[in-house]
């Protein structure tokens, strides 16, 4: 795969060497980090009672549980994919470069998309700070598996 890049006034292309089993595998790590923060066992009921939901809220929603987890890991691959491009792009070779990019991409990407459900939607602070913490671990799970098996 390559990348187009900006380099002063020329653009370049870079060999991209991605590991799609990592990238895989990331997603699947954090497919059940998830689903163990949401699950009852986890933080489940906080988040429930945050949220509104009743678990008759939840059989009434348009997906089943089991087409929303489908598109769920779709989108948690496709996550994977482009934050193991940010892996090589930015060298990441150990663990601790790893957590430092996780934080960086939350800090600069998801916590402020995050907060528009707080700022625009009525949605409480406390489920902004509760999804933005969820975030913040997810995020950290899939960058430091890509920073280490990469």
């Amino acid at each position: 795969m390559q990348a187009l890049l900006l380099r002063g006034n020329f653009l370049m292309y870079m060999e991209l060497s991605i590991n799609y089993y990592t990238v895989l595998l990331a997603a699947v790590l954090s497919f059940v980090v998830g689903a163990w923060w949401h699950s009852p066992w986890g933080f489940g009921k906080q988040w429930m009672k945050l949220s509104g939901l009743t678990f008759g809220d939840m059989k009434s929603m348009p997906l089943t549980a089991t087409q929303a987890m489908l598109i769920g890991f779709i989108f948690t691959v496709l996550v994977s994919y482009v934050l193991a491009h940010f892996v090589v792009l930015f060298g990441v070779a150990n663990w601790q470069d790893a957590a430092v990019l996780g934080f960086w991409v939350w800090l600069g990407f998801l916590a402020p998309t995050l907060a528009n459900s707080w700022l625009w939607e009525g949605k409480s602070l406390k489920l902004f700070l509760f999804n933005a913490a969820y975030a913040l671990v997810n995020i950290e799970v899939l960058a430091i598996v890509l920073g280490l098996w990469r």
